[in-house]
């Protein structure tokens, strides 16, 4: 089954499979989200549903796709036949598991005279994901009327229950990182360095819904979202990921994690890169430096503004597993072993989490169309050094 052949009509297909559907630019593009789908297009009776749905909706059905190639590029199986959850999920030694796809894909429409800031984004994203784990809960337990939750299933019975979540709902989506997901989860506001020299962020332990509404935010730090082994989350699971994977030309400005000890810091970057600098090592190759001195360690990021043909981006790169202390059936911390993964744990002793960010972390990442205007910007805004090169 082919993802770009269509009987619809042009005034019902998404705009951005619109975008890239026949323009031969993306020839390349298209063919890495068709492999996406190896095992996935066969699902009997599903074909035809899950192709309507990428050309009309797109961003669901895409991140099931990228889901896909996820399992099989571990060297895990898929049984197809079972269509819900959406992935019923085998390892080679057997160990199986169910995940269930979700996004937030409900644009924020501004009312007349309102101003949309950073902060009303992240009120307004952090009660769309919750709602979507929460309503994805109720269809596992079977609240509000669901004739065979998902639990009750034979394949489901017994195994860790996962969700597999990221955020489509605007272009600052792409920029959120893992902040809200952390406020929701956690409990915690994004650090800021005094956070990070004292070793404890601000905790945030609910939001207003509305006037007569409070939500409560932190909930796997207690046992409201047993039923919910862990959560897989991801900012860069996008179209961007089949940009990089297909090679087209185009502009990348990611942002990268970086943390290493002193001593590794002084041999390898030396004292003088603490603080923030701007660098070049070769053509459409930029990149800012942040590094700040935390606890016995150098920790900060790369702001780097690349062409794709000098970038690099595994399929994995941007991937959370957040975990649930409180789960009713624990998901192993092995299972997503590829090293550039974040793994995430909550302590129920000191009430803390633990963030195991890896060296080179992906945090961020967005493309743009390689036009002169388009490297000016980003050059001018991550390496204002060497503004004057463009």
């Amino acid at each position: 089954m082919d993802l770009f052949t269509t009987k619809i009509s042009a005034n019902k297909l998404n705009p951005q499979f619109k975008e890239i559907y026949k323009k031969n630019e993306y020839e390349n593009v298209r063919g890495v989200i068709q492999s996406w789908g190896n095992g996935l297009l066969s699902r009997n009776g599903e074909q035809r549903k899950f192709i309507n749905e990428f050309q009309t909706t797109f961003n669901s059905a895409f991140w099931e796709l990228f889901l896909n190639e996820t399992f099989l590029r571990l060297g895990y199986s898929v049984d197809y036949t079972k269509v819900s959850p959406d992935f019923c999920v085998t390892t080679p030694n057997g160990y199986q598991f169910n995940v269930e796809a979700v996004i937030s894909d409900r644009p924020h429409i501004p009312g007349k005279n309102d101003i949309f800031s950073e902060s009303k984004f992240q009120h307004q994203s952090t009660l769309k994901l919750l709602g979507k784990i929460n309503d994805k809960r109720d269809l596992f337990t079977g609240t509000k009327g669901k004739k065979i939750p998902y639990s009750s299933l034979e394949h489901v019975k017994g195994k860790p229950f996962i969700l597999a979540l990221a955020p489509f709902d605007s272009n600052l989506s792409l920029m959120q990182n893992n902040t809200i997901i952390n406020r929701i989860l956690f409990g915690i506001e994004q650090p800021t360095l005094a956070d990070l020299k004292s070793g404890h962020q601000k905790k945030i332990t609910s939001i207003q819904k509305n006037e007569n509404v409070e939500i409560p935010l932190g909930i796997f730090t207690n046992d409201s979202y047993k039923e919910i082994s862990a959560i897989l989350f991801s900012t860069t699971g996008t179209f961007g990921k089949a940009i990089i994977q297909s090679g087209i030309s185009r502009y990348v400005r990611a942002t990268r994690f970086r943390t290493m000890n002193v001593t590794d810091f002084i041999t390898i970057e030396g004292a003088k890169n603490v603080g923030v600098h701007c660098h070049k090592i070769g053509p459409l190759q930029y990149f800012r430096t942040q590094r700040f001195p935390y606890d016995q360690e150098i920790v900060g990021c790369d702001n780097l503004v690349f062409h794709t043909e000098f970038y690099h981006e595994t399929h994995f790169d941007g991937l959370h597993v957040y975990y649930n202390p409180f789960a009713e059936r624990p998901f192993d911390s092995e299972t997503f072993f590829p090293t550039e993964i974040t793994h995430n744990f909550y302590d129920i002793n000191t009430e803390e989490s633990i963030q195991n960010h890896p060296d080179g972390a992906l945090v961020s990442r967005q493309v743009f169309a390689p036009t002169r205007p388009n490297l000016k910007s980003l050059i001018r805004q991550w390496c204002p050094d060497y503004a004057n090169d463009i």
